[in-house]
């Protein structure tokens, strides 16, 4: 049973016409206009869309609103507004609305958090994005749970969980299908996928993820030729389960060992980029076997290797939490093994693939791969026949989104780092650097550099266009620019 149960009587507004881009988003199942959650429409702003190239404090800045830091990215959904925040000196997370139209916070609720989980030094333990269904809100955090609100702010339900053992922290942000709430939790032991009644929270069902290791994509909810399907992105593998009961359908191997971006789906075709460090063909880390690493690291002959047998500077012992299961500080066989497994495996890659029906994809089903100048974190694109993605630095890449051919590659105008997804609408696509540039170009295979903007804030949070409005969230202040 859920923890509490309230009434849902005092979920009495019903929202009307309102369209979702959170995020990003993926397909529209006809699971109802008001519905939201991230990445629902793949990152392409509604058609009919005019979208801005002036940031500055112009007639197409609606309002500022100044709030917590948090990365979850903006969910719009009816007259509302709907994020997650962390404030560090008490410790606060909390769920907030805010009205669209004007930018006043409209309720604030705070998780009750007794335990902060670990998380990344550049992340945030508030950065999965809340869901909407028009009557609930559903907010996670990984330091305690799936929280249920109704429009109003008060708690219907929750589901504590977690924290879970994984030193980055948790960022799979829930979606909704068919009255449940899905939610993917890839960590270094324990990984599931869930399924919870939208309704009182009950589990309706959770698959295991014995093999997965911690991989951070949010599932996409999509259209198999009228079979509908949970796709999860994790670490070496791309599965689809059935919504209604878990099954695992069909799968693909070939993915990176851990997976920040979601992919998306364009006229039935899937897409995906995902990089990790060691990943590629002359740069993969490689465990020797156990036997061997034995004869040069097991100083003390107790048949493991201790944390502090492995020398400064050794790519294990960097990564030495993940790879220590039970974390007693010292790895075993079976550890040293399943790792060295992942390391062997993984693939650095972007991809377009045909989904498959039962079993292992086959190999007839992979248009395409690509290997070169991937993005770590940002989720891609495909806008016009063309896939954009954009990794650490600024680099721009297209490719022929039919045939995997590189167009062209290029620079952002911001530099550094690259978390939030990018956007697309109106013949322009949208990037944004961690420093705070937007880099606005005007799409086509010969892509062109519209124009630039510098918010000198931070800004990890992906762009959302719904409604008539894009918003962008920085480290201090959500923004609301009109689109015409």
């Amino acid at each position: 049973m859920p923890r509490r149960l309230l009434s849902l009587k005092s979920c009495r507004f019903l929202i009307m016409n309102s369209v979702l881009l959170c995020a990003g988003s993926s397909q529209d199942l006809s699971a109802g206009e008001n519905e939201a959650w991230f990445r629902r429409d793949s990152g392409i702003a509604p058609a009919g869309a005019v979208l801005p190239v002036e940031f500055g404090e112009g007639e197409d800045r609606l309002w500022r609103t100044e709030l917590p830091p948090g990365i979850s990215s903006p969910c719009l959904c009816g007259n509302s507004i709907y994020v997650t925040t962390y404030t560090a000196d008490t410790k606060e997370l909390a769920t907030v609305a805010l009205d669209r139209a004007s930018g006043k916070v409209r309720w604030k609720q705070v998780a009750p958090a007794k335990t902060l989980e670990a998380f990344h030094a550049v992340g945030s333990p508030a950065s999965s994005t809340p869901a909407c269904n028009g009557s609930q809100v559903f907010s996670f955090f990984g330091s305690y749970g799936l929280l249920c609100y109704d429009l109003e702010g008060n708690l219907l339900w929750e589901r504590p969980m977690g924290p879970f053992q994984d030193e980055f922290g948790a960022s799979s942000s829930p979606v909704l299908f068919d009255g449940k709430v899905f939610l993917n939790e890839d960590h270094d032991i324990n990984s599931f996928l869930i399924a919870l009644d939208q309704k009182t929270g009950e589990v309706v069902w959770k698959a295991e993820r014995t093999e997965a290791t911690r991989s951070y994509a949010t599932p996409v909810v999509f259209d198999n030729h009228g079979r509908t399907e949970l796709l999860v992105a994790g670490s070496l593998q791309l599965a689809a389960y059935d919504p209604k009961d878990g099954q695992k359908l069909w799968w693909y191997d070939g993915l990176s060992r851990l997976v920040d971006s979601t992919p998306l789906i364009v006229n039935g075709e899937i897409y995906f980029a995902t990089w990790t460090p060691g990943g590629d063909a002359d740069d993969r880390i490689r465990m020797e076997p156990f036997a061997t690493a034995l004869t040069t690291l097991d100083k003390n002959s107790d048949k493991e290797i201790g944390k502090d047998e492995l020398p400064e500077g050794n790519a294990i012992l960097e990564r030495f939490f993940r790879i220590d299961l039970n974390q007693n500080q010292r790895l075993d066989q079976k550890e040293w093994e399943k790792h060295a497994m992942v390391f062997e495996r993984a693939q650095n890659v972007a991809a377009s693939l045909r989904p498959g029906t039962r079993g292992e994809l086959p190999a007839e089903n992979v248009n395409w791969t690509y290997q070169r100048s991937l993005p770590t974190v940002p989720s891609s694109v495909v806008y016009d026949g063309v896939l954009y993605m954009v990794k650490d630095s600024g680099i721009i890449t297209s490719l022929d989104a039919n045939t995997g051919e590189m167009l062209k590659q290029g620079r952002a105008v911001g530099r550094g780092n690259y978390y939030a997804s990018i956007v697309a609408g109106d013949g322009k696509i949208y990037l944004v650097s961690e420093g705070g540039v937007v880099t606005i170009l005007k799409a086509g295979r010969d892509w062109s550099v519209l124009g630039s903007y510098d918010f000198k804030e931070r800004i990890m949070a992906t762009p959302v266009i719904a409604d008539g409005q894009m918003l962008i969230r920085t480290d201090v202040a959500l923004y609301a620019f009109r689109c015409k």
